[in-house]
């Protein structure tokens, strides 16, 4: 049903926001902007993507969106069906280094059509108490890494906790890792899409290649888990480092909530995974947790904006992402001040991040199963002719990007 006017005369917007942790604080974000004007009614649609998605085959998508910036997301982009947000004063404030990862996903050519509202930065989690009472450093290089891992297998210590029964784990943390830590995530994805269909062991860039050393490395670190990290799930990860069973853990801050719910006084902190013996290296891995979107068929798209600019004034951005742990896309926002996540806020502040491979790709192919099956024990290299494979067969069907032009052209 299109949203239309309220009991009290207001032109009311619907505004799609799913994410679940943050539910209240974003309704009393609604409430605030609602005692602050007089003319705009926001109603909060909860209902997810799938929802969303029909809602656009049925040409009443909502007026806003705030959603995760994925692959699913982004094909309202690569279909040029969101409207320019460049002329917006939020627009303004969004820090440029920031925008080719936004453009990984694809974009529609002469549009911003989508702003990040917050990033989520992960890394490793490790034990501060652990690493003081073992002499051990936070390790910046390869070396270091594995010398850590011995230092606490040597004192009876997990050095780090597995999670291999849950694939998505294996993907953002174990995956990711291993390979931001040793590629430059966006040069390999432009090569990648420039070589289009013919992805395989002859080709200049492709996963069997470019992949095959940051996987040796990451199933070099499986030998530094626990015995039963194969059936060991999110929640036992949480568990044990709640109480002080493992050195380090290789899961985003999403983690430290749960881990908490169980002790509150375990010394956390994070740090960058050592892939190779640069310290120049080191890099954390980001995704866009929120990214801001107005659709082109949305009913009410100048009250949207008018509560979009509300969303992106400082106070209210910047709040928003402390409470998630999150980090504020905007020029002039001041670091986080958790402590938990004080090791990534400078490579943040200076650019050194990736989007981890695990998510850039569609859900089409199954990277978190493949990665949880190279951990498990299978043939790496099989694994990533597999992902070679798959790849090859995705960009020979995809479609040719969209513009301005080719939507107005019907095309």
């Amino acid at each position: 049903m299109l949203a239309g006017c309220s009991a009290d005369g207001r032109e009311t917007i619907r505004f799609a926001f799913s994410k679940r942790e943050a539910l209240d604080f974003m309704q009393g974000l609604i409430d605030e902007y609602h005692a602050s004007q007089n003319e705009v009614r926001v109603e909060m649609d909860t209902s997810g993507i799938d929802v969303v998605s029909a809602s656009f085959v049925r040409g009443n998508p909502p007026d806003l969106m705030l959603s995760n910036y994925n692959y699913e997301t982004a094909r309202y982009v690569q279909r040029c069906a969101l409207t320019d947000l460049s002329d917006t004063d939020a627009a303004a404030t969004v820090r440029e280094d920031l925008e080719p990862l936004m453009a990984q996903y694809g974009s529609c050519e002469g549009r911003t059509s989508a702003l990040p509202y917050s990033v989520m930065a992960a890394s490793v989690i490790y034990n501060r108490d652990l690493f003081e009472q073992n002499g051990v450093e936070v390790p910046q290089t390869w070396d270091e890494l594995i010398a850590a891992c011995q230092t606490f297998e040597a004192a009876g210590i997990t050095p780090i906790y597995g999670t291999f029964k849950d694939d998505w784990s294996v993907g953002q943390g174990w995956f990711d890792y291993s390979a931001g830590g040793s590629l430059d995530v966006i040069d390999f994805f432009n090569r990648l899409a420039e070589q289009g269909a013919d992805v395989g062991a002859d080709s200049e860039v492709s996963f069997q290649k470019d992949f095959a050393d940051p996987m040796a490395r990451m199933i070099e670190l499986t030998e530094y888990v626990n015995d039963d990290a194969a059936t060991r799930a999110y929640g036992d990860g949480n568990l044990a480092m709640a109480k002080g069973e493992a050195a380090m853990y290789l899961q985003g801050p999403w983690a430290f909530g749960e881990i908490a719910k169980t002790s509150q006084d375990v010394a956390l902190g994070t740090f960058p995974l050592p892939m190779t013996d640069d310290p120049d290296d080191l890099a954390v891995r980001v995704n866009m947790d929120l990214a801001a979107m107005i659709p082109v068929e949305a009913a009410h798209p100048d009250a949207a904006r008018d509560f979009l600019e509300f969303l992106y004034e400082p106070e209210h951005i910047q709040e928003y992402n402390a409470s998630q742990l999150g980090f504020a896309p905007t020029q002039d926002a001041p670091p986080p001040d958790d402590p938990r996540i004080e090791g990534m806020i400078a490579y943040y502040d200076e650019g050194r991040v990736y989007q981890g491979p695990s998510v850039l790709v569609p859900r089409t192919i199954p990277m978190n199963s493949y990665a949880q099956a190279m951990v498990l024990g299978e043939d790496t290299d099989r694994m990533l002719r597999t992902i070679d494979a798959d790849w090859a067969r995705l960009a020979f069907r995809a479609p040719a990007p969209r513009t301005d032009e080719t939507k107005e052209a019907g095309e």
